[in-house]
């Protein structure tokens, strides 16, 4: 009784002290701070980088294709503004974008200086562990997490000379994966680059936050429906021995299904990225999640691995 009462305390300690330290705190004002959005060119990166214009901010929104459609969204929306809002072609995994992205910053960095980075640029699949090749892995582990590592080393002076923010794009898929343990992997291993981020920029007055989504799939688009015959043909021939082509439509449709659950209101998740750059006292971590998500975070954090793994293979089964 006494460990549940404690465990309970320590969960509801951290929010009800941040909520006193946001009272009477002088807000923030975004006029003449300037902030980097990695992703831009759809989902939470393309919102994001709206709303901050809106509020003031100027917005370098690097895009990974600066002539497609989301980077001319972008550019048309903000025409009447359009010296606070510059895109930018950002290839996260290319030393030589990163480095112009920062040249061009400090080139054009308005009167308060750089204000936040936002890590916002990632990938999706799908596919049991065997059935991807090391080719795959590099590339998601190239974008997902040495990617955001990349920009973050880059403009740490700036951040530390400023006192910034730095926003990273997690999952609450760090904690369990059904699926795409691909993803799983390299969301995880971003919140511990970020756990000793933010332990060691505290000296420096850098704040790190960490935003979590549930399943937003149908928001950020960043994972296609799957294709069951795809998948298929392109398994090699010791995967095919192994699995049959009826398994692989079961796995196919079990996660078509998650993916046509998700929300479709970004705007959830990019009022928590907008709390973590103007917040006073912003929150290490920002879980943005359905009810029943959260439910398995917390299953996953507190009962033993054999009870999650228990939850997990039932809702494949199913």
């Amino acid at each position: 009784m006494w460990a549940a009462a404690l465990l309970l305390l320590l969960l509801l300690l951290p929010p009800v002290l941040a909520r006193l330290r946001r009272c009477g705190a002088v807000p923030l004002d975004p006029a003449g701070r300037a902030v980097l959005i990695t992703g831009c060119d759809s989902g939470f990166g393309h919102l994001l980088a709206l709303r901050l214009h809106r509020l003031g901010f100027t917005v370098f929104a690097g895009c990974l294709c600066p002539g497609g459609d989301g980077a001319r969204r972008l550019q048309q929306e903000a025409a009447a503004d359009a010296g606070r809002l510059r895109v930018l072609r950002l290839d996260v995994t290319r030393d030589r974008d990163v480095l112009a992205a920062k040249e061009l910053v400090l080139s054009q960095l308005p009167e308060r200086g750089f204000w936040g980075l936002v890590n916002n640029a990632g990938i999706s699949t799908f596919g049991e562990t065997g059935w991807l090749s090391m080719e795959t892995y590099e590339k998601f582990a190239d974008v997902n997490l040495l990617g955001s590592i990349r920009t973050t080393l880059a403009f740490l002076p700036l951040l530390r000379k400023y006192k910034g923010r730095i926003v990273f794009m997690s999952s609450i898929i760090a904690y369990f994966t059904l699926g795409n343990g691909i993803y799983s992997m390299t969301k995880a291993a971003i919140e511990k680059f970020c756990d000793a981020l933010r332990l060691e920029m505290k000296k420096f007055g850098v704040q790190v936050c960490i935003i979590q989504p549930g399943n937003y799939a149908r928001s950020t688009k960043i994972q296609p429906p799957v294709s069951a015959e795809e998948i298929w043909n392109e398994l090699s021939e010791e995967e095919k021995a192994v699995y049959n082509k009826e398994y692989v439509q079961e796995r196919a449709n079990f996660f078509n299904s998650i993916l046509s659950e998700g929300s479709a209101n970004g705007s959830e998740v990019v009022d928590a990225m907008v709390d973590a750059l103007t917040s006073p006292a912003p929150k290490a971590r920002y879980m943005v999640a359905k009810l029943k998500e959260k439910a398995l975070v917390l299953v996953c954090a507190l009962f033993p691995t054999v009870v999650m793994d228990s939850v997990l293979s039932y809702a494949l089964s199913k």
